[in-house]
């Protein structure tokens, strides 16, 4: 199926080879370039092209390049232009450039995962769920002029995310430049992207009586923590519904009024937690209009359950900043900035449509309670560059003239000869309290090999 210069590593690296098919398909030169000129409104190619740019951040978020300045130079003959090009050329990418990436990448993807039957369970049927998130771009080094005076931490810009929870991919990014914004000052461009039938799964940020109106108007679900400047009016009584994974659920009808006089009628569930969380609290609310009877209904069991699935994108952010460079600390231009952490979104989604693949040929179950992504990371970073240099990059344009079909049975095919166990997850067992710590002024250092000859006799002793 594939050409014969592919084969050592088709059998030594079959994961390295799914990620360079996945980045090559998605992410092609014409196409990035194309995509460019839909989106952008003020900026324009001239000598340096954008598709050039994406790959040079592409490699310093993938971790094969250490810097913008280091990925320029290993790269300077093809790039063409100078280094203050490149870097002119960054801080200048417009939000909406960077937006349309994510979404057209997104978009390729999610038909290649149901192709692929690499679709995760869905965590309520009959509903898409979609989890909206903030992220705040962490704060950057004081390179810029403007910011050489000042000792505060510089905030280059932060976003709302979307993840698609049934194919863990990130859907849409809605980036803002200002990193002091309110996160619920970007809901209004959140509105139009949500569709009938879909369910919305969000933080108490979020839980504003407009967003959760146009929700309703669009035929779509929500379940959102209550904010405390919400009130709700009680229209029926209060029952326990029974236990729940750590804790114990109540029920009541209320309505919320609006400043223009609509009324919005939903399900406040009560979570009354055995334990408090981080923030010291006991009882969580959550709203939702999900149906209570009928077709489609949901209990407020499931719904706390549910709830309890937002951290979903949490856990995608921290894979993010674990295995990908997604904040570039060095990028202090907010346009930058925020293009490195979409380059890195656009990553996670090609290794989403690769563990996709895992799942198709090898089971849900087992790819997501064994494969690590961490050693899936390392595997691609230790690989991916001696790989490049092996095959030619004329061979690798297979993968993008291949039919979704072809391209999803290819995946399927090399993900059947990934060995799972090269890539399994070693979850360390509860932490032992720390002893309590002793330190003599007279005696500020320890013998390490004195204290193991003591602890050696004491074993010897004891036998």
């Amino acid at each position: 199926m594939l050409p014969e210069v592919f084969n050592p590593f088709v059998d030594g690296s079959p994961t390295t080879v799914m990620a360079a098919a996945a980045i090559t398909r998605l992410l092609s030169a014409a196409r990035l370039d194309a995509l460019f000129d839909e989106s952008s409104q003020n900026q324009y190619a001239n000598e340096l092209m954008f598709s050039t740019v994406f790959h040079l951040m592409a490699g310093v978020v993938t971790g094969t390049r250490k810097s913008i300045h280091h990925a320029y130079q290993t790269t300077e003959e093809k790039v063409g232009v100078s280094v203050v090009s490149v870097y002119g050329k960054l801080k200048n990418i417009e939000t909406c450039t960077s937006q349309a990436l994510v979404r057209a990448m997104a978009a390729e993807v999610a038909p290649l995962i149901d192709q692929m039957g690499g679709a995760l369970p869905p965590l309520v049927e009959g509903y898409p769920v979609r989890i909206l998130d903030g992220n705040c771009v962490a704060s950057t080094e004081h390179r810029i002029k403007e910011l050489r005076a000042t000792a505060a931490g510089a905030l280059p810009g932060k976003s709302l995310v979307v993840l698609d929870a049934g194919r863990r991919l990130i859907r849409d990014v809605f980036p803002c430049e200002d990193g002091h914004a309110q996160e619920r000052a970007l809901l209004e461009q959140v509105v139009p992207t949500v569709t009938k039938g879909e369910l919305w799964i969000d933080d108490r940020n979020f839980c504003t009586f407009a967003f959760l109106a146009a929700i309703e108007e669009r035929h779509a679900y929500f379940i959102t923590r209550q904010h405390g400047k919400m009130p709700c009016e009680p229209v029926g009584p209060r029952r326990e519904l029974g236990p729940v994974e750590g804790g114990t659920v109540y029920e009541q009808p209320v309505r919320v009024r609006g400043t223009d006089g609509r009324e919005l009628h939903m399900r406040r569930i009560e979570v009354h937690l055995d334990h408090a969380t981080r923030d010291g609290d006991r009882v969580i609310h959550l709203l939702t209009n999900l149906p209570l009877t009928g077709p489609g209904a949901v209990s407020g069991q499931q719904i706390a359950q549910l709830y309890r699935s937002r951290w979903k994108i949490e856990t995608a952010f921290q894979e993010l900043a674990q295995h990908l460079n997604s904040e570039i600390n060095t990028l202090g231009y907010p346009k930058a900035a925020l293009f490195g952490f979409c380059v890195a979104l656009v990553i996670f989604n090609a290794i989403s449509l690769m563990k996709a693949a895992l799942r198709g040929c090898h089971g849900t179950e087992k790819v997501e309670e064994q494969v690590s992504n961490y050693y899936i990371a390392a595997e691609l970073e230790t690989t991916s560059r001696g790989m490049m240099i092996a095959i030619p990059l004329e061979h690798w344009q297979v993968f993008a003239v291949m039919t979704p079909v072809v391209f999803a049975k290819t995946m399927l095919m090399l993900a059947g000869k990934v060995n799972l166990r090269h890539f399994q997850k070693h979850p360390r067992g509860p932490k032992k309290p720390q002893p309590k710590r002793t330190y003599d002024p007279k005696h500020p250092h320890v013998s390490t090999a004195k204290l193991l000859e003591q602890r050696s006799r004491r074993r010897k002793g004891a036998m």
